[in-house]
């Protein structure tokens, strides 16, 4: 499994990046702030909202502290999609949030 750091994560937007960031947290704690232009598909969701994503783009997977980002970015380099954990989740996310 690949992963990234948050703070990898967070140079590569500052610098003009445009990334494609999946948020798997419950939609409450997503509620309380999330990394700008991240979407929210909670862990639960992946299986049934994945066709959503596209097998041609990377995707970088967060969660609250990198766990649930762990399982989805398992699930989805399972079905064949170009997937990236965030290490730490939002708990080592230092950027701007929205």
């Amino acid at each position: 499994m690949k992963s990234i750091s948050a703070s990898e994560v967070q140079q590569r937007l500052e610098a003009g990046e445009s990334l494609n960031i999946i948020d798997v947290r419950e939609v409450e704690e997503v509620a309380g702030g999330k990394i700008p232009g991240a979407v929210n598909i909670p862990l639960a969701l992946l299986p049934i909202r994945m066709q959503e994503l596209a097998k041609n783009k990377p995707y970088i997977i967060v969660c609250h502290a990198g766990g649930r980002s762990a399982q989805a970015t398992m699930f989805l380099e399972n079905q064949g999609f170009d997937a990236t954990n965030m290490e730490g989740g939002m708990l080592a996310w230092a950027g701007e949030i929205e």
